[in-house]
């Protein structure tokens, strides 16, 4: 499950394109945010996550978010500022068992086009000529077709597909995505089959014609693009970075508890059969033509309880990732990777959430976020100073989270929430 938001210049406080997205996946599945460089290419092809794709003689340098046993992306932004995220459709049209999984395109696009219509094009073309299709579970079977949120500084476009049927429209202002179709009959661009359908039928729509009422339903994404949109709308031609920081930390119910939670929220948390997914790793790119973008990323679950960190494309990003992330995750719990430290931290947080010791962690994590945006406003152009403040933001989140470990954590979750979070830490190998 996914949320994608796009804000365009017209609609943004500083005119620049914001792009936003919450990556929803199974709470065991950890996610690792890697820049991989320019690299040139003898190979003739490259090994996708199932099958073997045509290489490139040069691949362009990306930053991205990819579940841990994944070679695609869930999200991610590359060297020319263009930034792509998928998010799971669920349509009538049965996929391959392996494939090319929409993750895969995904990255695919990032490190081989430059703006918004080349990836449009080359993701098209994949969708039209090799199809999709693939296992996006590691623990579960889960087979979907995808849909994409394309941004760069100038444009945006939103492409939805239901196997190779495809449709695209370009933003004007605000748009977002999740787990259902959204696009009816008001496209741009469509596929062949699709305008021949819509000749054919009266009062055709792409989003009903294709979707799977069932899965669609129970995914909720209508529910999560009806409360981003509303969100977004209701700050139009003033939306800023705090904002899409907020928008992705919305939760449906306020007071908010993970207990009474649902798939309607957008900062998702794991609950069991009905809520299945929890937010694993969000990102918010500022897309500037002129001075330098930021991209924002976790790097762990749950944004509610998460810092958003600035990183640029750039090479000197992958020593701090490496050191960021240490020994490379699996989907058991591994006290020396990133994600897994602040994800035994953030499921200790549940089961006292809105407690006042809990309100007090996310006061310390908000006054930290808000010093780093305070000073990447005064200084951001200056690579180098951004890169230092990068490495000072490590050691003052690393120092909060030590000491959180150090306290005893009141519980105030109900025994059902709690033993279903116990159920799933024990599946990851955490005792306590």
């Amino acid at each position: 499950m996914c949320d994608i938001v796009v804000a365009t210049p017209k609609v943004t406080q500083e005119k620049i394109m914001i792009f936003a997205k919450n990556s929803d996946r199974d709470p065991n599945e950890a996610q690792i945010v890697e820049y991989i460089p320019r690299l040139k290419h003898e190979e003739a092809t490259v090994k996708l996550t199932y099958v073997e794709f045509p290489h490139v003689k040069e691949t362009f340098s990306i930053l991205i978010s990819r579940p841990w046993w994944i070679w695609g992306a869930e999200m991610g932004v590359n060297e020319f500022n263009l930034a792509i995220g998928n998010a799971a459709v669920f349509t009538k049209i049965k996929l391959k068992k392996e494939g090319l999984i929409g993750m895969d395109i995904l990255r695919l696009a990032l490190e081989r086009t430059r703006n918004v219509k080349e990836a449009l094009d080359f993701i098209i073309n994949i969708i039209e000529n090799y199809g999709q299709g693939g296992n996006c579970s590691y623990e579960h079977k889960m087979l979907y077709s995808n849909s994409y949120l394309i941004a760069d500084p100038f444009e945006a476009w939103v492409l939805e597909t239901a196997g190779k049927f495809w449709v695209a429209k370009k933003i004007e202002k605000i748009y977002s995505i999740s787990n259902s179709l959204s696009i009816h009959d008001d496209w741009d661009l469509a596929s062949d089959e699709v305008e021949k359908l819509s000749k054919k039928l009266n009062n055709f729509s792409f989003a009903k014609y294709f979707s799977d009422k069932f899965y669609t339903y129970f995914a909720h994404g209508k529910e999560r693009r009806s409360c981003t949109i509303n969100c977004s709308k209701s700050l139009e031609n003033n939306i800023s970075l705090k904002d899409m920081m907020n928008i992705l930390r919305f939760h449906h119910k306020q007071p908010y508890y993970p207990w009474k939670g649902s798939m309607k929220d957008v900062c998702m948390h794991y609950g069991g059969l009905t809520r299945p997914s929890q937010t694993a790793s969000s990102q918010i790119s500022e897309l500037r033509s002129i001075d330098l973008s930021l991209h924002w990323f976790t790097c762990t679950s749950n944004p509610c309880l998460s810092l958003f960190k600035p990183f640029t494309v750039s090479d000197e990003n992958k020593e701090i990732l490496n050191y960021i992330l240490g020994e490379i995750p699996t989907n058991k719990y591994n006290p020396q990777n990133y994600w897994w430290i602040n994800e035994y931290l953030h499921r200790k947080l549940q089961l006292s959430y809105n407690s006042e010791f809990f309100k007090n962690y996310v006061i310390e994590i908000r006054e930290l976020e808000e010093r780093i945006i305070n000073e990447v406003k005064e200084n951001r152009n200056r690579k180098s100073f951004l890169i230092e403040l990068l490495r000072d933001i490590i050691k003052d989140e690393t120092n909060i989270i030590n000491r959180w470990f150090s306290f005893d954590f009141p519980k105030n979750s109900p025994f059902i929430y709690s033993s279903k979070i116990w159920k799933i830490n024990r599946k990851a190998g955490i005792s306590a």
